[in-house]
C-alpha cells in the first residue's frame, strides 16, 4: 500500500526526499491546480501528472531529464526539413490550439499501478487545460506554434520559471514539426541567454534530441541557479521566430506580422 502526503489548502509541498522510488518520483496527491500552487511546484522541481479519474498527483522523478541548450542535436532529417522552408514558427500565438492538439496525442498513462502503459486517453484533462490556460494568461505558460501556411501542424507548450523552460507536451501533424518547434525554442532561449529545458522524464526520443538524465540533487541545484534569472517581459511576448531557424539560410518564409491568434477554422 502506497503512503503519500496529501496536500492541504496551502501551497506547501513535502521535501523531495519523500518522493517514492516506485512509481519513480511520486511525491504527493490532492491540492488544486491554482496558478499559485503550480508556480510553487515548478519552482521546486515538482509537476502534476495524472489521468482522468485520479486525484491530482505530484511528481519529482530521479533521475531527471534535461536538455542543455548547447546539447540540442539537429539531425540530418531535421536539417533537411528546415531547408525545405515549409514552416513558419511563432511564439505564444495560439496557446489554446497547441494544448488542445497535444491533448489529442495518445500518451503513456499515469494512474496508480498503470504507469508506463499506453492509452488513447489523455493526461491533459479539462482541468489541466484550464489550469495551464490560466498560467498562460498570467504570463507563465508559453507555446511554440509551427505552421504550414495557415494550418497549425506542430508545436509544444510549457512553463517558464526564470531562465528554465519546463516542457509539458508537444505534437506534430507533419514530419519533424515538433522537432522544429523544439529547435526554435532552443534558439530563442539561447538568443536571450536563458538556462535549460526541463524534460521531466528522459525517453529515447528526447535522448536523440540531446536530452540527458541527471540525478535529482544536481537538477535542483541547476534549477535554483537558473530560476533566479530575471527575464525581460519582451522575451515571451507573441512574435514570429521563424528567422531563428532559417538564419543559416539567410531567408525565411513570409511571416505573420499580426501577432494575434490565427484562426484554425
Amino acid at each position: 500500500m502506497l503512503e503519500l502526503f496529501r496536500l492541504d489548502h496551502t501551497n506547501r509541498f513535502p521535501a523531495l526526499e519523500f518522493a517514492l522510488e516506485e512509481p519513480n518520483g511520486l511525491l504527493a496527491f490532492g491540492g488544486d491546480l491554482s496558478t499559485e500552487r503550480l508556480i510553487s511546484a515548478y519552482s521546486q522541481g515538482i509537476f502534476p501528472w495524472f489521468s482522468d479519474g485520479d486525484p491530482y498527483l505530484w511528481w519529482s522523478p530521479d533521475p531527471r531529464g534535461i536538455l542543455m541548450l548547447e546539447d540540442f542535436h539537429k539531425s540530418k532529417s531535421l536539417q533537411k526539413s528546415i531547408r525545405k522552408k515549409h514552416f513558419r514558427v511563432t511564439l505564444n500565438n495560439n496557446f489554446r490550439a497547441v494544448i488542445n492538439e497535444c491533448a489529442n496525442v495518445p500518451r503513456k498513462i499515469t494512474g496508480l499501478g498503470q504507469v508506463g502503459e499506453t492509452s488513447d486517453l489523455t493526461w491533459i484533462t479539462d482541468d489541466m487545460k484550464e489550469a495551464y490556460e490560466r498560467l498562460h494568461e498570467a504570463g507563465v505558460a508559453h507555446s511554440i506554434e509551427v505552421w504550414e501556411q495557415q494550418e497549425l501542424v506542430g508545436g509544444l507548450y510549457g512553463v517558464a520559471i526564470g531562465g528554465v523552460f519546463c516542457g509539458e507536451s508537444m505534437f506534430h501533424l507533419r514530419t519533424d514539426a515538433s522537432k522544429v518547434a523544439l529547435y526554435a525554442l532552443v534558439q530563442h532561449m539561447q538568443k536571450h541567454c536563458l538556462g535549460f529545458i526541463d524534460c521531466q522524464m528522459g525517453t529515447s526520443h528526447l535522448s536523440s534530441l540531446g536530452c540527458k538524465e541527471i540525478d535529482r540533487e544536481a537538477f535542483i541545484s541547476l534549477l535554483h541557479r537558473h530560476t533566479e534569472t530575471n527575464t525581460n517581459e519582451e522575451v515571451w511576448r507573441p512574435q514570429s521566430i521563424s528567422n531563428l531557424i532559417y538564419a543559416e539560410n539567410h531567408s525565411s518564409p513570409q511571416v505573420v506580422t499580426n501577432t494575434s491568434s490565427i484562426s484554425l477554422e
